[in-house]
Formats: structure tokens, sequence, C-alpha cells
């Protein structure tokens, strides 16, 4: 049986919550472009996504841990396809297009610099008199110019649902600029549920790989309550914490997470009255979210991360010098734009130098990033 794109359409109709967003009520494309038999725009979209070059580039970018400290650890592409199976998983529990949640969450980092939030601090300071660096803004100028795989229209040429959730996401390290697209609505349901996922994915993977790089110890998590909850579901003692255990305890916690997410948004979904995505994107708040007690223990982890981690010496050091690997070539460029690679040399006229340069830059992988530095300032290497 042949299933084309209007009975795709059915079904999807037919699975989805009222507030569900529905593919064949988008408000379509910036430019023409046929649609295709099989698939739904929200399905053409993901698939666009993932044959892009920045999204490829995710696999050599950094999360926490820099890509050449290990092949164990989250890269930003492991981080975005794990941040995409959760979202699916809440979509799915939640009557949300699981499509649409997908091409968010596998588009919400195609703009992060080399060097995770490190890179983007120091773009962000170098572009502060030149528009500024955001990793949200550059995901959406990637998939809407920087991306040229088409003849007819610069970038992927994503439909508006898409787009729209790219500009929106939000954690609380980031608060978008939705001022082209409709910025008095917050995100629907899709969006909320990639903001929720992306958030759920690191703190509980950034715990793992904390835990198996050493700088996280079991006895320094003592006393913290989700810690303490997976201790007593495994009846783990300690002192050593072997690998299997580790992988049970965060998948655990995952799922913990997950379950309590779903039923707290669902309560809050039949709360709110919403009949349709639009009356849910007026509301005065996010229904997606934990309840209050998982609220209270995912904040106390979220504190423990950042102190214990994020502001750990060996990942502080890493910070410093990936700054100044940053700042070195941005004003090397800037002094001498010849140094440029001849198709960013073009563009100039077109963008601006220090906007190309921060382009150029912006896409280069940790490792090139490493490698192209030390091009320029080791007076022994050949360029």
């Amino acid at each position: 049986m042949y299933f084309d794109r209007s009975t795709l359409e059915e079904l999807e109709d037919k699975a989805l919550a009222p507030y569900g967003a529905r593919s064949r009520n988008s408000k379509g494309r910036a430019y023409p472009d046929s649609e295709p038999d099989y698939r739904t725009t929200f399905q053409r979209d993901r698939d666009r996504i993932l044959h892009t070059t920045a999204f490829r580039r995710l696999e050599y970018k950094t999360q926490v841990f820099f890509n050449y400290e290990g092949d164990y650890f989250r890269t930003r592409l492991t981080h975005t396809l794990e941040v995409a199976q959760i979202g699916r998983t809440l979509a799915r529990a939640l009557g949300a297009n699981e499509d649409l949640v997908e091409a968010i969450c596998l588009a919400h980092d195609l703009g992060h610099s080399p060097f995770g939030h490190s890179g983007e601090t120091a773009l962000a300071r170098l572009m502060k008199n030149f528009g500024g660096f955001d990793h949200n803004k550059q995901s959406l100028r990637i998939v809407t110019e920087l991306e040229q795989r088409y003849p007819e229209f610069p970038g992927l040429n994503l439909c508006w649902e898409v787009r729209e959730g790219i500009v929106k996401h939000e954690s609380e390290y980031d608060v978008s600029d939705a001022r082209d697209l409709d910025p008095q609505l917050r995100g629907n349901l899709e969006t909320q549920i990639a903001n929720a996922a992306d958030e759920l994915a690191y703190s509980t993977h950034d715990l793992d790989d904390g835990l198996r790089s050493g700088m996280i110890t079991p006895q320094i998590l003592d006393g913290i309550a989700l810690w303490e909850i997976l201790k007593e579901t495994y009846n783990w003692r300690g002192p050593m914490l072997e690998d299997i255990d580790r992988h049970r305890m965060i998948r655990h916690l995952v799922g913990l997470m997950v379950t309590d997410m779903v039923n707290a948004t669902d309560r809050r979904l039949k709360e709110s009255g919403a009949k349709s995505a639009l009356e849910l994107q007026k509301l005065s708040y996010n229904v997606i979210g934990y309840s209050e007690d998982m609220h209270r223990r995912n904040r106390e982890l979220k504190d423990f991360l950042y102190q214990k981690l994020y502001r750990h010496y060996r990942v502080v050091r890493m910070q410093i010098k990936a700054e100044n690997i940053i700042k070195n070539l941005f004003e090397a460029y800037i002094s001498e734009p010849a140094m440029l690679p001849t198709q960013y040399q073009k563009i100039v006229t077109l963008r601006g130098l220090q906007r190309t340069v921060c382009d150029y830059i912006a896409g280069m992988t940790d490792r090139f990033a490493i490698d192209e530095h030390q091009r320029l300032f080791d007076p022994i290497l050949k360029p």
C-alpha cells in the first residue's frame, strides 16, 4: 500500500492532540518549492537538516569536554541526537507532532561555534559592536542563508514552523529574539518540548560524562536528592562506581525526569483548556515542565553541575584556552583578510569583514580551529 502525502497528513491529524501542529496547516516556505509525494512538510525539513554540512560538523564540536579528550565523551552531535530522541518520546506521549519536534531538535545547535559556550562567549565579545553573535540566530542564518545547496534559493527553505522553533529555542542560558516570527506568541508545544528535551539531556548526560571523567565522584554527590534516589533504587553503597552501574543509574534518571515531565505537562495542558496550537501559544506560561518536586531536585542537580563540573579547574583552563584561540584567529583574519579562504574573501563586500570572519570561525570544528591556530601562529609549521 502506497502512503502518499495526503494519507500521511490524515494519519498525522488522527494521531495528534488538538493542540498538536499539523503539517498540512503549515504557513509555508519563503520561496516556491514543490512538496514531495511521500513525505510531509515537517518530515522533509528534518531530512534537509540532516544532510547539511553544519550538521556533520557537530561531530567535532564541544559539548563540555573538548573533542580530543576522548572518543567516549558527548560531542555536540551526540548531544543533538540524544535531544532528538528525548524530544520524540515526549512528543509521542503528549500528542505533539513528532516530526516537527525532531526537526527543531536536530537544528537547534547548528549555529554553535567551536569549543561550546566558551567559543560563543568569545565571538559575542568580539562582535559586540558589529551585530553580536548568538548561536540561536546563527542556526537560523545557517538554514536561511549560509547553507548553499539549492540553485533556486538560499539556505534550506524550511517551513515557517521549523524556523519559528529554531528562533524560539530557549533555555535558562539562552533567550530567544523572535522579532521576525510572531514575538507576541510563545513557542508552540513542539518548540517547548525541544527546549525541555535539550535541558534534560545536557543535565543528565553531563552528569554521566562528569562521572566518567573522574571530575565528579560519587562521594561529592552525596546529599543531592536525585542521586540519593538513584542510590536507593539500585541499593548502591560504593565506594567504586562501575560502568554498568553508572549506565543504569543515568538511564533511570532520564526515565524519572521524562516520566515526571509527561505527567506534569499533561496536567497543565488539561488545566489550560487549549484546543488548538494557537490557543496554546497565546497562554501566558509554558505548559511543558516538571512537577514542583522534580523542578526543585533538577535545580539542585544543575547548580551542582555548574559548581563541580562546568567550573572545575580543568574545564575552566580549557575554556580560557579556547577563548584565546578564537580571539587570536579573529584578530588575525581582521588584520589581514587575505588569509581567509578565497570563497570567504569574495563575500566580504556583501556581509562585511567582521561578519564574514565570524561566520568562518563559527563554522569551524574544534579540531580545525586548533590546527588553524597552529598554522597561523607556529613559525615552524607549514601553512
